[in-house]
């Protein structure tokens, strides 16, 4: 024989023949036992199945929309009207709503309220509490934003499907009722408030056009051209009073540490950097003008600032009148929710499936830990000492 065949067979064999003695030592109760082994899950399955039945049906209806989106209308309205000076700050002109924030309306509880009430789901969840019966809807229903497509699913869980169905499209319409009423109480808060800046502007403007009248002008006014410096420092100051406006609408509904709130008010540093470099130029002149045009320039200047004004405040005043006159946001439905034709609880195979793979290890895992304990006297002596601990600690 070979001396190199004696000294692979001396050091390659035994090293793999543990590994396959173990292998086969715990697979031996097994094969014991393989009546059981196999019978007891397969036992489990097939009574797991039939207590499906027994287990009513639950069918899930879902309603996809794409909600409304704000651009130049609106709160926005503000914010457009200050034109190409909004980039200061980062903004486009434009205010998108978040999509959470419609979620959070759908998740609210005067939506929960107004559904649990049409249909009468505290009899249906068989409960005596509002809030019960908030908690129990919020368990048959999910709400899910799509991040990329825009997307808003809602899908309800019931064990009638027409109910399901009736369910998850009332959502639609309780979003439709909460944003209309949302955007109807904004309008009538800023057309109250262009209002009554309309009003006050009207009496300011009249003022500086009589002041401007009486003031009169001569050569030197003349030379100075103050049309173009006072429209200027005139748009500036209504730009200034359309942010503030905007900041403080925003602050009505939003945190301060809100994105929206946080680039308003880098916009509105910026117009005052604005204001205050306009003023300081016009303040350096070099040449002095005649006497009286001073006098002039500065009431000119008014006259001007007071005409923007009010034309920027009438131009958000027939905005809010516009906003308020309409029934709300648009809600555009993708796919309307209908009645299920199949259940989607309990799902009786794979549910079935699943506890007999769970009876067969877990039958399996204490045949091999007995058989362990029968061979290892050491082990089984720990073994009892545990369970008389237990016993001890329980009595």
């Amino acid at each position: 024989m070979n001396p190199n065949d004696t000294n692979a067979a001396s050091q390659g064999e035994p090293a793999a023949a543990p590994a396959q003695r173990d292998f086969l030592v715990t697979i031996t109760p097994l094969a014991v036992q393989w009546r059981r082994v196999i019978g007891y899950p397969v036992a489990a399955t097939l009574l797991t199945f039939g207590a499906t039945y027994l287990i009513t049906p639950t069918f899930t209806a879902r309603a996809t929309f794409l909600p409304p989106v704000q651009s130049q209308g609106g709160a926005a309205a503000a914010l457009a009207s200050l034109g190409s000076l909004a980039n200061l700050a980062g903004g486009s002109g434009a205010v998108k709503s978040s999509i959470d924030q419609y979620v959070s309306l759908l998740l609210s509880r005067s939506v929960a309220d107004r559904v649990i009430e049409k249909f009468n789901l505290m009899e249906v969840y068989k409960v005596d509490l509002h809030d019960k019966a908030r908690k129990a809807l919020s368990q048959h229903v999910t709400i899910v934003a799509g991040k990329k497509d825009g997307l808003i699913t809602v899908d309800v869980d019931d064990e009638s499907p027409t109910r399901a169905a009736a369910i998850a499209n009332d959502y639609i319409e309780e979003l439709r009722h909460v944003s209309s009423m949302l955007a109807l109480t904004e309008a009538q808060q800023r057309r109250v408030f262009f209002e009554k800046q309309l009003q006050e502007t009207k009496i300011k403007l009249v003022a500086a056009q009589t002041a401007l009248q009486e003031s009169g002008f001569n050569a030197g006014a003349i030379k100075t051209e103050p049309k173009s410096a006072a429209d200027t420092y005139a748009k500036l100051q209504s730009q200034k009073a359309a942010a503030e406006v905007r900041l403080q609408t925003l602050r009505q509904r939003l945190e301060d540490s809100s994105p929206e709130v946080a680039q308003q008010l880098a916009l509105l540093a910026a117009l005052r950097e604005q204001l205050t470099r306009q003023e300081s130029s016009a303040g350096d002149g070099s040449a002095s003008p005649e006497p009286g045009s001073a006098d002039y320039i500065g009431k000119f200047r008014e006259f001007k600032y007071q005409e923007t004004l009010f034309d920027a405040y009438a131009k958000q005043y027939e905005l809010a009148r516009a906003d308020e006159s309409k029934e709300g946001s648009l809600v555009q439905v993708v796919d309307a929710a209908v009645a299920p034709e199949r259940k989607s609880k309990p799902q009786r195979t794979i549910t079935a499936l699943i506890v007999g793979i769970i009876v067969g290890i877990a039958y399996a895992g204490l045949v091999i830990f007995r058989d362990r304990l029968a061979g290892d006297p050491a082990m089984a002596a720990r073994f009892a000492a545990f369970r008389l601990a237990l016993r001890r600690k329980s009595s």
